[in-house]
């Protein structure tokens, strides 16, 4: 397995600084919705009663049950890993976004600090705001002109060490 810096090319001056991802309670949604996908065969049980004591069809209603489950299990999986392997890394010379896509899409872009022109961000909801997680802007002079951070914890704190990153690589770069 690959390590986040020779996924990232890590040049040897440059440091990680933040590796964001989205806030944990954004997947709470998916858990609850995989777990009832996951009781459903047996909220139905009751109701198959009669079938499942034949000798033909019960089986084949315990193999359609099974392949459900695993199915259920590879989608929450599937879910899991877009989760998980979406991420963003602040470096103190660039940013860089992973976006992964179902199990076999990754894009990775990247943006050096110095084209960054504006930092937005924002908490909306009761969730976001009782929470501490929301969105960040970036606008840059770059070709893709906005990068976001969906979902991530403390969005203004990271506004704000993202403008003194850029600040810091514009001085370094006048130097």
């Amino acid at each position: 397995m690959r390590t986040l810096s020779e996924t990232i090319h890590q040049q040897p001056h440059e440091r990680i600084i933040m590796t964001l991802r989205r806030h944990p309670i954004t997947f709470i949604a998916k858990i609850f919705l995989c777990l009832l996908l996951f009781a459903l065969p047996f909220l139905l049980m009751p109701l198959l009663e009669e079938p499942l004591a034949d000798l033909y069809w019960g089986a084949a209603l315990r193999l359609l049950g099974s392949a459900y489950l695993l199915l259920v299990t590879v989608f929450f999986h599937a879910l899991f890993i877009d989760y998980y392997l979406d991420v963003w890394i602040v470096t103190n010379d660039r940013i860089i976004d992973v976006h992964q896509s179902g199990l076999f899409k990754r894009t990775i872009a990247e943006l050096d600090l110095k084209q960054v022109q504006d930092v937005t961000s924002q908490t909306v909801g009761f969730f976001g705001t009782f929470f501490n997680y929301g969105n960040v802007g970036i606008q840059t002079a770059g070709s893709k002109q906005k990068f976001d951070f969906q979902n991530v914890a403390k969005p203004h704190e990271i506004r704000g060490e993202l403008l003194k990153l850029a600040e810091l690589d514009a001085k370094e770069d006048h130097l």
